[in-house]
């Protein structure tokens, strides 16, 4: 669910963090969802008044939500608690400490089902090359592990919610499949 409010000069503002002050507006994380709420004035019957809603809404959510990714995972990498590349992962994938594994857009399955083979099921969560890329200010970073605890599962939030708003199928709530597994 994504919640939004109306700002001061009635604009309709996505509020990702829920801090926002006002009374919000809540809707499912769906493109089609924005968009149809959007072409049917639903903010402005939710507000009860004339409000103004960009054309782009469901693209300025989706950036949002990965901005909230990268904060995650840059967080997660000061914190010690997220490494990178593909050895450093087989390491923290073999001593059993890992609450997700993240891999960009770009990763080669082959090499995925090659860095996952053998463990048990885990939170996947693939997110936009840029993601990786800046929080470990690498020019190419394509797989990541994050330690379990509050910045995973913050992680896995909002890549439910990018998912929704950028129209992708969401992942196996089990994480990596049993055939991903025993390759």
């Amino acid at each position: 669910m994504i919640r939004f409010v109306v700002s001061p000069d009635n604009r309709v503002v996505p509020d990702l963090a829920g801090k926002l002050p006002g009374r919000g507006m809540w809707l499912s994380a769906s493109r089609d969802v924005l968009d149809s709420a959007r072409t049917r004035q639903a903010f402005a019957r939710a507000a009860k008044a004339q409000v103004t809603v960009p054309e782009n809404l469901a693209d300025l959510v989706g950036g949002a939500l990965v901005q909230r990714m990268l904060d995650a995972v840059s967080l997660a990498r000061r914190a010690g608690q997220t490494v990178c590349g593909f050895q450093k992962c087989r390491e923290w994938l073999t001593s059993g400490r890992v609450g997700v594994v993240i891999r960009s857009e770009s990763a080669s399955p082959d090499e995925f089902s090659r860095l996952v083979s053998g463990r048990r099921s885990l939170p996947v969560v693939t997110v936009p090359d840029r993601v990786l890329e800046s929080a470990f200010s690498r020019d190419r970073a394509v797989y990541a592990v994050m330690a379990p605890g509050a910045l995973a599962q913050r992680l896995i939030a909002e890549h439910e919610r990018f998912s929704g708003v950028a129209g992708r199928p969401l992942p196996d709530p089990a994480g990596v499949s049993k055939e991903q597994a025993e390759l």
